[in-house]
Parts: structure tokens; sequence; C-alpha cells
């Protein structure tokens, strides 16, 4: 990874890059094509920290769409998902889902923000955790802690699940469908991590339901979804009560706050290249070390992006 890398990164697609009758959403990091019985997905490799854009980071977009690639098809037979076609590197067709109005965390490890309410006083999602853990610590067994969706610009609130099936955000048989595949899921992927060096520590899900069955949707055991620590040292770092090394995007984050003052209020601080080239090491030495592969870039041009999802779509509507 050099310097020209920069010059070669996706910052995303545009209205005008496609039909005007296509409808068209652009997120923090996705951009989403309406095709009808299909939304088109596209990763972008813009990268955000305290809900706002900052800059982008080269393959970052491929990184996540590859990897969520990887444990869709690893994890079919534990939940279907809503993949329908592989477009480009980066970009997916996606059957339509109706998607849940939660999102389901599942810890593993007694830290972030679970710690933070924890030093507080705080339950973590409704669940009273024992006095005398530390900073850490791994559970018994993972917790699961959903959150409501937040509009954007706006933060995720945590809730309980007695609190979902209580105020009808999903019905309370499915919602235990919903359980069970969560925890299947962070299994097998903490059992697949191990045996590259990883631990999971916690992770995001997102589920839908498509032709009445419940399907796992968005992406999954990514380095934007979830944190990872090395496992060799883990032991050793939890007993000195130091900080875990770690496989994610909080070193852009820490960068931010400790460089530049920043946590989200103000002007965007400019992102030296130095700084987006070590991000960019970072989630490619996290899709080769959660994969047990070499990344070999498949990233279409800018230019030949564009032209590939237009194609796809003109077919699709």
């Amino acid at each position: 990874m050099d310097a020209n890398s920069l010059k070669n990164t996706f910052g995303g697609f545009q209205q005008d890059d496609v039909s005007k009758d296509i409808i068209f959403n652009s997120g923090k990091v996705r951009d989403i094509f309406d095709a009808g019985d299909q939304l088109v997905i596209s990763t972008s490799d813009r990268i955000s920290a305290f809900d706002r854009i900052l800059s982008t980071i080269p393959h970052k977009g491929e990184v996540l769409n590859r990897l969520s690639l990887f444990w869709f098809d690893k994890t079919n037979d534990i939940i279907p998902n809503h993949i329908a076609k592989k477009i480009s590197a980066r970009t997916i067709a996606v059957k339509k889902c109706e998607v849940l109005p939660v999102e389901v965390i599942v810890r593993g490890y007694l830290t972030g923000s679970a710690w933070r309410d924890y030093q507080d006083g705080k339950a973590v999602s409704g669940i009273e955790l024992p006095a005398g853990m530390k900073m850490n610590q791994k559970f018994d067994v993972p917790l699961l802690t959903p959150s409501t969706k937040a509009e954007f610009g706006e933060h995720d609130m945590p809730i309980s699940c007695e609190e979902i099936v209580k105020q009808g955000l999903v019905e309370e048989s499915l919602w235990r469908k919903v359980e069970k595949a969560a925890l299947e899921l962070f299994t097998f992927g903490s059992k697949l991590l191990e045996n590259n060096g990883l631990i999971l520590v916690d992770t995001k899900y997102e589920f839908g339901i498509l032709d009445g069955e419940l399907v796992i949707v968005d992406e999954m055991h990514t380095p934007d979804s979830s944190r990872f620590w090395y496992a060799d040292t883990y032991e050793e770092l939890f007993k000195a009560g130091e900080k875990q090394r770690k496989i994610d995007k909080e070193y852009l984050r820490q960068w931010l706050m400790e460089e530049k003052n920043f946590m989200g209020k103000g002007d965007i601080p400019e992102i030296p290249d130095e700084v987006r080239l070590e991000v960019a090491n970072r989630y490619i030495k996290a899709y080769e070390q959660i994969t047990g592969t070499d990344f070999v870039p498949e990233s279409l041009s800018s230019k030949e992006e564009i032209l590939a999802v237009s194609e796809y779509l003109s077919t699709v509507k």
C-alpha cells in the first residue's frame, strides 16, 4: 500500500451517475439503489467516525463487502441471507426484505459502552451484571444487548429484549428466533476466528423477513460492525489491566481525539495521507487475519464501477 493508492479511492455514487428513474439513497458508507424486488448496495471507500463522513480509505469498501460475503457464505446453514448477486468487489444486489427495527449486539466481553455503563452502576440493555467484574473480562455466556435504530446523525439507544417484545417492535416468537440465530452466529464466528488467532469481542447483526422467513442482512463480522482482539496476548493484558491489541477502526477515532481534539463537533479536520494509509493497512490486515487468506485487490476503477452498476440496474428495472 503506497501513496498512489490514495488517488484511486471510490467516494461513492451521485444520482447523476445512474438513471434519474432509479431511487437512490446515500448513507455514511453505502449507496443504495432501489431496483424493484432488489436493492443494489455499493460499499464506498468513505469512512465515518462520530457520525460524520471524514474521508476515503483505499480498498475499504472492497474489504467490507468481501468480508461480509465471506461470512454470509460460511453461515448459510445457520440462517439464510439476503444476497442475490455479486456485481463487483464492492457492490452486491440483495433481495428486498422487511428489516427489523432493532440492531442486535452480541457481547462476549465486558468492554466499550457496556463497561462504561457497568462502571456507572447501570444495567446493560436491561441485564444486571454481577459485582466485581473487571474491564475486558469474558462473560460466562455471551450477552445479547439490542439497541433501537436511530435516525441519521442520532445515536442508537440500548433496549432490553423484554422491552422489544413489550413495545411490539418484534413479535415474541420471531424475537426468540432472532436471539437463537444471533447467538449461533456469534458462536460460529468466535470459533472460526479463534483458529486464526483472533477473539470476536462483540458484534452487531441486523435481521429481516424475506418471504416469511428470518434472514440476516447488512454486513457481518467486519471491522466496522465488530470488535476483534488478538488472542495470544489477551490473558496477559487482561491480568495487567491494560488495553487489548485490537483490529478495528478505533485507531482513527483515537487519532482524531488525541491529535485534533475532534469528537464530531465543528469542522472536520484534514486527515493526513499517512493516517489514511495506516487505516487502509489495518483494514487489509483485518481481512487477511479474519479469512486466513491474502488480500488481492479486485476493485474496479470509479468509471468501471459506475458502468457495472448502471448496466446491472438497466437489466432489473
